[in-house]
């Protein structure tokens, strides 16, 4: 009888040192894939955006389609009523100082990300500067909307 409750006490302490090392493995995980890690190879970059809408701390920022940074703060400036951001790209990405950022979307259902498309300068953006082309997010419903309301008021199109 005390063989078979050490036996079924020792399977339940296998079973739950196991689900416990499975769930510090998930948070690991999570932690590095999710932009948490503690990237040492980064320079700061700003940028002010008239709309942030599907943007976070934390949100991916993309060359190409390949994330090289992080979006690291956002604060809404009471000067110009724009959304000032902070971006950590990786070291090694130069990038000329007449590059454009802009909020993308990944498809009609995904979610949005911050896109860099790199100018034709020679001249490179220094650690701490700020990119002056900058695109907001667009609004779907918005353009929608005016897509919509402008079948109706296009005078262009009317019928004599």
């Amino acid at each position: 009888m005390a063989t078979r409750i050490m036996a079924e006490n020792r399977a339940e302490i296998l079973t739950g040192a196991a689900v416990l090392a499975v769930a510090i493995g998930f948070v690991i995980y999570a932690t590095q894939g999710g932009g948490f890690a503690n990237d040492r190879g980064t320079y700061p970059l700003k940028a002010s955006f008239r709309s942030v809408e599907g943007i976070t701390a934390g949100s991916d920022v993309r060359l190409a389609g390949v994330k090289v940074g992080t979006i690291t703060s956002l604060k809404l400036n009471p000067k110009t009523f724009f959304a000032d951001a902070v971006i950590e790209v990786k070291e090694g990405i130069e990038l000329p100082s007449d590059s454009a950022i802009l909020i993308s979307q990944e498809g009609l259902l995904g979610g949005n990300y911050v896109e860099i498309i790199p100018g034709g300068e020679l001249d490179l953006l220094a650690p701490g500067s700020e990119i002056e082309d900058t695109q907001g997010s667009v609004s779907l419903i918005n353009l929608l909307m005016k897509w919509v309301g402008g079948q109706n008021s296009d005078p262009a199109g009317a019928a004599p």
